[in-house]
């Protein structure tokens, strides 16, 4: 570009190749997405903007008043259409512009010269043959449009636009032969359905009923299909000829019975063809051989069908039989392929209860029950115990067979191998039938055999609730026993256990229990069994003991919310509802205002202790620290005229936001992230950095209240 630049114009010889460089702008981004709420089309502008042009700038009409002119005007025109095509020959728009230009100009040989140039290019084009011919129709070149459409019919034969348009015009021009001809010729390429269906609906326009019944015989030999034999059938019942529409529906249900897909709508048509025909019995064999050949998961509308026909012509024992038989033919088909799938066997007993005969439901259960989960593990015998479980229930509320619902219970219980794994649900569910039967005897002899060969806590939950409501107390305290023994660490049940006590008002005994649970080696939570200790001996009024067992709680862990708790306890020590007026006196004679002092300097002594202790035994813990005196100040302020805030204030630490690398998981450096850092007065005094910050914070701090 350079060099042509500095050739043109010698003046130019200064310019460097980055001058003479085209610099294309840059692509603007669109920021904001959402649609207009006013759209505006491309067409709109352009129309607005050809009629708000102003006169002197609107292209001037050209106006032909010459052969010469005009000649020229062709020409130029022409040479233009022609440039177009060099540029892009595949472009069919082009070529139907050309074309429809030289039409426009009645010079219809040049437009056929066009067409068949564009075909050249792309015969394969539909839109090229469609418009050629039209072009020639409209023009009233009949022999030229026949010769288009049967070149284009040759040469594109699954078209079937193009077969569509020639029969129509063939049929325009009334000339019926020629369509059937076409017709022919396109029904030899074997085309889809609409194009047999349309072959018939000429032939029936015609009242040709013998040529459309040979091209039906022709139709469903080349598409064999349930839809194909129906609209065949449905055509000679039209026609009034019963016979034959019966017949092809035969020879319908002879070649596609053993279609799955096809089968069913095919077998509904003929029944409701024979139900048409008042022939009952016929539907009736038709609606039961059908649901004998189809499987049941594809014949769900033959099913709605039989039981509206057996509504309306049948009796309902009839519509059950047919029913349950086909189910419980699928049901058995199922659970002989596959007799480990207990969700079948489930629906199969479903069914027969439904029906309410005893000796099956009986038999299907004892069927199921027999097919015993080959492994020992518990996730395969989940399915197979509700089996059991729903068995006894049956005999139960059902049957109300007490005796043979023992027996499912005791063969239930023999068969688990309780060594590995054991239902807790079962063994329960067998002593609550007891209980209902009132042997309580056999009750507690089931419970006593789970809590020995299966123990589990729903287990000893449900029998410690059965005696207790019994009122059995020394059962209680020996099945609590035993449950301690089994499991030591539960604090549920040493918590219940000390309850029970505490309830009898045994109080040493419910102390004594507490006092074993916390010398327990391990437990499995701990701060619920501590907590209830505390609230016992709180509500016994044992201050004195509730402090030591704050002290014993504090050697074996220096949590923040021991601290705090115990700061509360020391603050509320001797406190009664101010809120109710008829214990303000009471509260003036029994707390005098030394007793108040007291009981603050011994919540403020609990404090500076977990203060001491996070600042000197555990200094990392600058949070716990930070929260400790949080709530030491909100304890000072809820004292009123006798607190001091002064006193937390003063060690009150700074929060400060800083940086820490972090690492990622293979060790490389992942950047920073904030925290938050406190800074306590009593670190400043030791760290003269820290004492540089802290001036510089007061000066700061000034400094914006000077310029205030």
């Amino acid at each position: 570009m350079a060099s042509s630049a500095k050739d043109a114009d010698p003046n130019l010889g200064f310019l460097t190749k980055r001058d003479t460089e085209v610099k294309l702008p840059r692509p603007t981004r669109v920021k904001n997405k959402t649609p207009a709420p006013i759209q505006i089309t491309a067409e709109q502008i352009l129309r607005e903007a050809r009629e708000r042009q102003e006169p002197e700038i609107r292209p001037p009409k050209q106006k032909i008043t010459d052969p010469t002119e005009l000649g020229d005007y062709r020409l130029r025109r022409r040479k233009e259409f022609e440039d177009k095509i060099r540029r892009a020959r595949w472009n069919s728009r082009i070529w139907v512009k050309y074309a429809d230009w030289e039409e426009k100009q009645k010079d219809f040989a040049r437009a056929r010269s066009v067409w068949e140039r564009a075909l050249e290019v792309d015969y394969r084009e539909r839109t090229l043959w469609l418009k050629y011919a039209e072009f020639e129709m409209r023009n009233r070149f009949v022999n030229h449009a026949r010769n288009v459409w049967d070149r284009a019919v040759s040469l594109l034969p699954r078209i079937d636009q193009l077969w569509y348009k020639y029969i129509h015009m063939e049929e325009m021009l009334g000339n019926v032969a020629g369509a059937r001809q076409v017709f022919e010729r396109w029904m030899d390429w074997q085309p889809d359905r609409e194009g047999w269906l349309s072959y018939i609906k000429f032939e029936l326009r015609y009242g040709e009923i013998d040529r459309a019944r040979k091209v039906f015989e022709r139709f469903v030999a080349c598409h064999p299909r349930a839809m194909a034999w129906i609209r065949y059938a449905k055509f000679e019942m039209k026609n009034g000829e019963i016979a034959r529409a019966r017949a092809v529906y035969e020879r319908a249900v002879d070649l596609l019975s053993g279609e799955e897909d096809e089968a069913e709508e095919l077998f509904v048509a003929f029944a409701e063809f024979e139900e048409k025909c008042k022939e009952t019995e016929r539907a009736r064999c038709i609606y039961k051989f059908a649901l004998d050949h189809i499987p049941k998961g594809r014949a769900e509308d033959l099913y709605k069908k039989y039981v509206a026909f057996e509504k309306q012509y049948g009796n309902k024992e009839g519509i059950e039989d047919a029913i349950v038989g086909k189910r419980r033919f699928q049901y058995e088909d199922d659970v002989r392929k596959n007799p480990m799938n207990y969700d079948s066997w489930f629906d199969y007993i479903r069914l027969e209860e439904s029906v309410g005969n005893r000796d099956m439901i009986r038999e299907v259960y004892e069927r199921a029950i027999a097919n015993i989960p080959p492994a020992e593990e518990k996730r395969y015998w989940q399915r197979y115990i509700y089996l059991w479980i729903n068995y006894a229930l049956y005999e139960e509320l059902d049957a109300e067979d007490m005796d043979r619902t023992r027996d499912v219970f005791r063969e239930c219980l023999k068969l688990i191998p309780h060594k590995k794994f054991s239902f807790a649900k079962l063994w329960l569910m067998a002593a609550q039938f007891e209980i209902r039967q009132k042997n309580l005897r056999a009750a507690r002899q089931i419970l006593g055999n789970a809590i020995g060969m299966a123990p589990k806590d729903k287990i000893f939950k449900k029998y410690i609730e059965v005696e207790l409501q019994l009122g059995n107390i020394d059962r209680c305290r020996t099945l609590y026993e035993k449950y301690l023994e089994w499991n030591p660490v539960n604090c549920y049940a040493w918590t219940k256990y000390a309850e029970l006590e505490r309830s009898l008002s045994e109080t040493e005994r419910a102390r004594a229990i507490f006092e074993l649970a916390i010398a327990q080696p391990a437990l499995d939570m701990p701060e619920l069994l501590w907590k209830a200790y505390i609230d016992f001996e709180i509500s016994e009024g044992e201050f004195e003991r509730t402090r030591q067992l704050y002290d014993r709680l504090l050697d074996r862990t220096k949590h923040l919310k021991v601290w705090i708790s115990y700061a509360k306890f020391e603050a509320s020590t001797g406190m009664v509802d101010t809120d109710r007026e008829s214990d303000i006196q009471t509260i003036d004679d029994d707390i005098s205002h030394q007793e108040q002092l007291a009981r603050i300097q011994r919540c403020r002594r609990v404090f500076e202790r977990g203060f001491d202790y996070f600042r000197t035994s555990a200094p990392e813990l600058k949070e716990e620290r930070s929260m400790l005196l949080e709530e030491w100040l909100n304890m000072e302020a809820g004292f009123g005229t006798l607190g001091d805030i002064s006193l937390v204030q003063k060690k009150l630490p700074r929060k400060v936001k800083r940086k820490r690398a972090i690492s990622s998981e293979d060790g490389t450096p992942a950047g920073f992230e904030e925290y938050l850092d406190y800074i306590f007065p009593d670190e400043m005094a030791v760290t003269p950095n820290l004492k540089i910050l802290e001036a510089a914070y007061k000066w700061k701090k000034q400094k914006a209240v000077s310029d205030d």
